[in-house]
């Protein structure tokens, strides 16, 4: 393996660690589960250090990172509800957000619009919410390890639950100006 190839390996390493991630916390192995989400965080921020650092960075990693990310912090969310350590609301707003995210990605290259890196590249806000999102798993986590106060997880909720929400409306603002700067562009 060489490294311009480093970066897709850890991106489908992470998403290879999703399995085991959710079957610790379906077994309430929630040390284990920690260690193997800790280890797909070092792969995120790994892989995206490469491809920068040594110029590596492919179309295929540009996809295959941000599925790696949101099919591990999915399958985490949805196995965290349904242990009972995350509120179905919760869950469905950052479904609902994702599925929006998605489907205005997909429309945009169904649309005819050509290959736009800058679709797959998440925005300031997007980074700050999935930051949130990794925080509140791992947090969650500790708390079944380390016995922390609950009173802590309504808060938890209703930051990432703000960031969730905050995050969309930026995706819907950026595909907004970007859908005037296309009509703008086809009037010249």
């Amino acid at each position: 393996m060489n490294l311009s190839s480093l970066p897709n390996t850890l991106s489908i390493l992470r998403i290879i660690l999703t399995v085991p991630v959710v079957l610790t916390l379906l077994n309430h192995d929630f040390f284990l589960a920690m260690m193997l989400f800790f280890v797909a965080g070092v792969t995120d921020a790994l892989d995206g250090w490469v491809a920068k650092h040594y110029s590596c960075q492919t179309r295929l990693g540009s996809i295959l990172d941000p599925v790696a990310d949101k099919l591990l912090l999915v399958s985490s969310f949805i196995t965290l509800s349904i242990i009972s350590l995350l509120p179905l609301w919760l869950l469905l707003l950052i479904l609902v957000r994702d599925l929006m995210i998605v489907s205005g990605t997909v429309g945009s290259f169904m649309g005819g619009s050509e290959f736009d890196n800058n679709l797959l590249m998440p925005s300031k806000l997007s980074k700050i919410n999935t930051a949130l999102q990794i925080a509140l798993v791992l947090f969650l986590v500790a708390t079944k390890l380390y016995l922390i106060l609950s009173e802590w997880n309504i808060i938890f909720f209703i930051v990432v639950a703000t960031s969730t929400v905050l995050s969309g409306i930026d995706y819907i603002w950026i595909w907004f100006e970007k859908a005037i700067f296309q009509e703008k562009q086809k009037q010249k």
